[in-house]
């Protein structure tokens, strides 16, 4: 496993949830963290707790679906690093009318912006750091979604999320010869403030029985300390109480006591 410590890391959706996890499980290994988000508050309170830890943060709040704040992002990181060793793509989003029914062409643009066209454009931004360091480890959150399909999420953000998940593979594809690996992680339901965005709240039951997001900061550690030469190509985590298992086997123990 690698030493993280003094190695640099950005994070970008680090305001809460699933970002706010990594960024601070990544500065409990040492790294410096850069910490990207729309809310420069919740950014700054991350930060504080990562400062907490002794280790460095460097709050730049912006939105990830525009391109030149996020080229100007990774132009401060080359300035203050000299270097970006790891990514989390991690920023994304849900809105509550996200069925065929409901969609509006401006949810469809927000849900596609919002989870892929941002996640290229940082991407895009540090290829070129990392292809001149001829290393770099790429990792994305995309969804279950954007691996199965199933009445929840909503048709833009399952597209979105499959997207995410080809986008990783053809890094693999492209960036291998330049040292650089890409991994993305499809995880079932996780307890974050995104889950208030459903269409039927979630309790706080359901929400003890999910991935927490500190599971998947450790899990974006232990992706981050790999060696060098190793790429995991793709994780698919869910909780083991899954509840789209668990509604599949009560259909078909309903349709075996329906059969004659």
């Amino acid at each position: 496993m690698e030493n993280l410590k003094g190695r640099v890391a950005w994070v970008t959706g680090a305001g809460s949830g699933i970002g706010e996890a990594a960024a601070l499980a990544l500065a409990r290994e040492g790294m410096n963290v850069v910490l990207t988000g729309r809310r420069p508050q919740p950014l700054a309170a991350t930060a504080a707790r990562i400062g907490a830890l002794g280790a460095t943060a460097l709050v730049r709040p912006a939105d990830v679906g525009d391109p030149r704040a996020v080229a100007a992002i990774a132009d401060d990181i080359g300035s203050a690093y000299g270097r970006l060793d790891v990514l989390v793509n991690n920023a994304g989003l849900n809105i509550p009318d996200r069925s065929w029914q409901r969609l509006t062409p401006s949810g469809i643009a927000q849900l596609i912006e919002g989870n892929l066209t941002s996640a290229f454009y940082v991407v895009q931004a540090v290829l070129p750091m990392m292809r001149m360091q001829r290393q770099g480890l790429l990792i994305h959150t995309a969804s279950w979604a954007g691996r199965f399909i199933g009445p929840v999420s909503g048709p833009a953000y399952m597209a979105a999320k499959h997207g995410v998940v080809a986008m990783s593979h053809s890094l693999n594809l492209e960036e291998c010869c330049n040292g650089i690996r890409s991994t993305v992680i499809c995880p079932g339901d996780v307890a974050t403030p995104m889950m208030v965005n459903r269409p039927v709240p979630e309790t706080a039951e359901s929400l003890a029985r999910m991935i927490q997001p500190q599971d998947m900061g450790e899990l974006i550690v232990f992706l981050a300390k790999q060696p060098a030469h190793v790429c995991t190509n793709e994780v698919v985590i869910s909780p083991v109480h899954n509840r789209g298992y668990l509604n599949m086997m009560r259909a078909r123990q309903g349709a075996v006591a329906r059969a004659p």
